[in-house]
């Protein structure tokens, strides 16, 4: 019986162990792979093709997985969803990835099955239907969700692909109150992160959206969740 195909994944690794044991099982649960021994390889297949997500792993040969993960968003401008391999653990280096457009980030090591499911989460999540509004609107802050746009007071922002989502998810229920528990699992599904995932692409977020500006917009209530609101308007 032929496994149906569950997407194309670009494994981007320089352990030829831990390579060997993601490609293998990877391809036995039914997606197809591609794979780099360092990032230089990596960046010149994701220029030649399309891919459902990316395996990437931090610290590679000729350019790092923070260098190569920069440049598919800021210069390729790439929406692929990655989900990052690191050994290192600490807030510092998460907020790090993140800020470099990671969306998920796996510790080594790792259980096979707990990858390829953040896989499948990722490209569900990535394949996901958009809001019937082509464009959200909440006071200086426009996203256009046809062209993937997001503007404060006519500046354009760079956000990461789960910046996207969470800016989306918070403009939808603006002036509202939206739950972390709600927001992790629009975004997660019954994958969740751990405790810091959520945190660091929210202190992402804000650097884009407020830090450049006088006024903020993105507003952390302590045991309550988030919300999104027009400093301007009354609430």
């Amino acid at each position: 019986m032929e496994v149906q195909t569950k997407g194309s994944v670009l494994l981007v690794e320089d352990h030829q162990d831990i390579a060997e044991l993601v490609y293998e099982y990877m391809e036995d649960v039914g997606y197809e792979l591609d794979y780099a021994p360092d990032g230089e390889v990596g960046i010149n297949l994701v220029a030649q093709n399309d891919y459902d997500a990316i395996i990437l792993d931090l610290m590679l040969p000729r350019r790092d997985g923070l260098s190569m993960c920069r440049e598919l968003r800021e210069k390729m401008g790439k929406t692929t969803p990655v989900l990052m391999l690191t050994a290192r653990d600490t807030l510092e280096d998460k907020l790090k990835g993140f800020e470099f457009g990671a969306d998920d980030y796996l510790v080594k090591p790792f259980e096979i099955e707990e990858l390829e499911a953040r896989v499948r989460v990722l490209i569900r999540r990535g394949h996901s239907t958009p809001s019937t509004e082509d464009t959200l609107r909440v006071g200086g802050i426009e996203f256009d969700q046809k062209s993937l746009v997001v503007k404060r007071d006519e500046q354009e922002l760079i956000l990461s692909p789960i910046g996207f989502k969470l800016l989306k998810i918070l403009m939808e229920r603006s002036p509202g109150v939206v739950s972390r528990q709600d927001v992790e699992r629009e975004i997660w599904g019954d994958m969740l992160p751990d405790s810091d995932t959520l945190r660091s692409h929210m202190y992402n977020l804000r650097k884009v959206i407020d830090k450049p500006f006088d006024k903020t917009y993105l507003q952390t209530l302590p045991g309550i969740g988030y919300r999104l609101c027009d400093p301007d308007a009354a609430h």
